[in-house]
């Protein structure tokens, strides 16, 4: 609970402005902690004395000084915070259809898609009542699939472009000594400004969405180019081990015996612009790799029981293994009754050794690869870091994470319509019929087994 006392011209006062903030937070652990978009919000609406439903209020002295309340300051008295109730229609569940007043409740997203209301529901002869038109598991790819919730995604995508086309040439120009801290005021301030009239999207989650990313991520980055500049912060270095400290670094990259951590440029943002043929070659490798071990498994798996071919190669641990298959070869060679077996065997060493092969292919194309990515590190341009890390890093990241405010909004719809759906689906006679059925397939079933209970 946050108290601030202003003095000045506080005889003038009607009222004291409220501000009930206890829903957004951040759970971690056993704390509740303000995220960003929370202060933001708080300051906000505090200085610009706005009112926001369930959220602030100026409330009159005369309401606090009310018998009622008694001058008692609790925020649950003046601002109700909790959300509207989620009314099941009686008559909808006893005659089916969707209440017209839950369809209504989407209006947000109705004003911004008039048309795609008329696309997922329909008249269904009684007054107040639709009809689905598209089924519960086909909602979702509906909305996105419709015409105006595109040109929504490209609306929200040209502001998020225009912000990055106003900001990349300062962050291509970080220099040494820089102030990170008034650089993300800049970025944050003016991303907020921008999406503030957007419908549907909340500017202070993709507020969030930036201050999120640059407390996980591009902070350290621009701390460390503003400390170390462009060309050296972007160098592999070893990996930190110190047992003493508890410390030991995973590595990004790792060159036979030795291990590099890459704080600013990672080797998938290399790998991406300057090796994807070479990338793709070994994909395609690690394909053909688990297309050989799932052949290897389904063939032991079928030939390995009690009654198997297999049966005799299998270890204690339960395993059959390339040297118990060997053994067991040798076991019964010469034997013609064996002729099953050993075919059973030998089709199963040829499938280790496929297996086998198939991984060393993997290990010596990915071997080769990371030795040109770290070979190509030491030729990396300023311009080329650059490029990696604004375009390809940071923007890359805030693009997909503005996109995932976008469809937040498509789950919220097709969540919302599909629970209406669901709810609504079978009416009570349609339930009683299918009670009716079932109960007298089941004395059905007890007659002939001579039970009887009433």
């Amino acid at each position: 609970c946050i108290v601030v006392i202003d003095k000045e011209h506080a005889h003038a006062r009607t009222g004291i402005f409220m501000v009930d903030a206890s829903k957004g937070f951040l759970k971690d652990g056993n704390k509740n902690r303000l995220r960003s978009q929370d202060i933001h919000k708080i300051v906000d609406v505090f200085t610009r004395q706005t009112e926001r439903p369930r959220y602030s209020r100026m409330v009159p002295v005369a309401e606090i000084a009310n018998p009622a309340n008694d001058h008692n300051l609790n925020l649950p008295r003046y601002i109700d915070a909790s959300e509207p109730e989620d009314l099941h229609d009686l008559d909808a569940h006893l005659n089916g259809g969707i209440p017209v007043r839950d369809i209504d409740a989407l209006e947000p997203w109705w004003r911004v898609f008039p048309t795609l209301r008329k696309a997922l529901f329909q008249d269904n002869g009684r007054e107040g009542y639709r009809e689905p038109r598209v089924p519960a598991h086909e909602l979702r790819a509906t909305v996105t699939g419709h015409p105006e919730f595109k040109a929504f995604a490209e609306r929200v995508a040209d502001v998020f472009e225009g912000w990055r086309a106003a900001h990349a040439p300062a962050l291509q120009g970080i220099a040494v000594d820089d102030r990170p801290r008034e650089l993300v005021h800049t970025l944050s301030e003016d991303l907020l400004v921008r999406f503030a009239d957007l419908p549907l999207v909340s500017h202070y989650d993709v507020y969030q969405r930036l201050m999120g990313y640059w407390a996980e991520t591009m902070q350290d980055d621009v701390y460390l180019i503003a400390a170390d500049g462009w060309q050296e912060a972007a160098q592999p270095r070893g990996i930190v081990e110190d047992k003493a400290r508890n410390i030991k670094e995973i590595p990004d990259l790792t060159i036979g015996h030795k291990k590099y951590k890459m704080d600013l440029v990672l080797p998938v943002l290399v790998i991406a612009r300057f090796f994807a043929k070479e990338q793709a070659a070994v994909e395609a490798l690690q394909a053909k790799q688990e297309a050989a071990a799932q052949a290897l498994e389904e063939y032991v798996e079928e030939h390995s029981g009690e009654e198997g071919h297999l049966a005799e190669a299998t270890n204690d641990k339960g395993k059959v293994t390339k040297s118990g298959v060997k053994d067991r070869l040798k076991a019964i060679d010469g034997e013609a009754e064996s002729d099953k077996e050993r075919a059973a065997l030998e089709r199963c060493l040829a499938l280790i050794d496929a297996e086998s092969h198939a991984a060393k292919a993997v290990k010596e194309a990915q071997a080769a690869l990371d030795a040109k990515v770290l070979a190509r590190y030491g030729k990396l341009t300023e311009a080329e870091i650059k490029t990696l890390v604004v375009e390809d890093k940071w923007l890359a990241s805030l693009r997909a994470a503005i996109n995932g405010e976008v469809q937040r909004v498509t789950q919220q719809l097709a969540g919302r319509a599909k629970e209406l759906e669901e709810r609504y689906a079978r009416p009570l006679p349609e339930l009683e019929r299918a009670v009716e059925a079932l109960s007298a397939k089941v004395e059905g079933h007890l007659r002939k087994m001579g039970i009887a209970w009433r």
